[in-house]
């Protein structure tokens, strides 16, 4: 077998030259690409709600419940999954459009409830999601969603809903949230 090897001076530059390129290449799209940042994590509309990311609990005994928070999409939407001692289990999303300059959210649980909140509204201290859903009887009902920011390691979830269009709000849920300890 015979191989053709060109190992002339100029072919080493030229070869060696190209390998140089390559791996430049290769070296700076990678430091580019990690220098992108993903735009949600630069946000400061999304980053507001940050303080409700963590480990919680509420209660005590049989109405214990806990909560985990956490981000997905690469920092783009907030994740809460929620248990009691009892089995039930609910997820909450939401996240932030800044065409639309609006927070969007999902309620849904393992007892086949689900809401949307197509309102909502978040600043460093309050978060609080607006959204329509339908009663026992086919009743229009507005729903109000606050997660109120107490201290770093508290917080007050309150689900309100109206019957009069919010003229008036009936408190359906209320929980302190303390943050679990490590």
């Amino acid at each position: 077998m015979t191989t053709n090897h060109d190992f002339t001076p100029k072919s080493r530059l030229l070869k060696a030259l190209c390998l140089v390129i390559a791996v430049g290449f290769w070296l700076g799209s990678a430091a580019f690409a990690a220098s992108e940042e993903k735009p949600c994590a630069g946000s400061l509309e999304t980053r507001q709600l940050d303080f409700w990311l963590g480990n919680w609990t509420m209660g005590t005994g049989a109405e214990k419940s806990t909560s985990k928070v956490s981000l997905s999409l690469d920092k783009c939407v907030f994740v809460e999954r929620w248990a009691n001692e009892k089995g039930h289990v609910t997820e909450k999303m939401f996240a932030y459009s800044p065409e639309e300059k609006n927070w969007y959210g999902m309620f849904t649980d393992n007892e086949g409830r689900v809401h949307v909140f197509l309102d909502g509204k978040v600043t460093s201290d309050l978060a609080e999601f607006h959204g329509p859903s339908r009663g026992p009887n086919g009743e229009g009902v507005l729903n109000r969603l606050k997660i109120i920011h107490l201290s770093p390691d508290t917080l007050e979830e309150v689900w309100e809903k109206s019957v009069d269009k919010g003229a008036t709000w009936t408190t359906a849920y209320r929980a302190q949230y303390s943050r679990a300890k490590p």
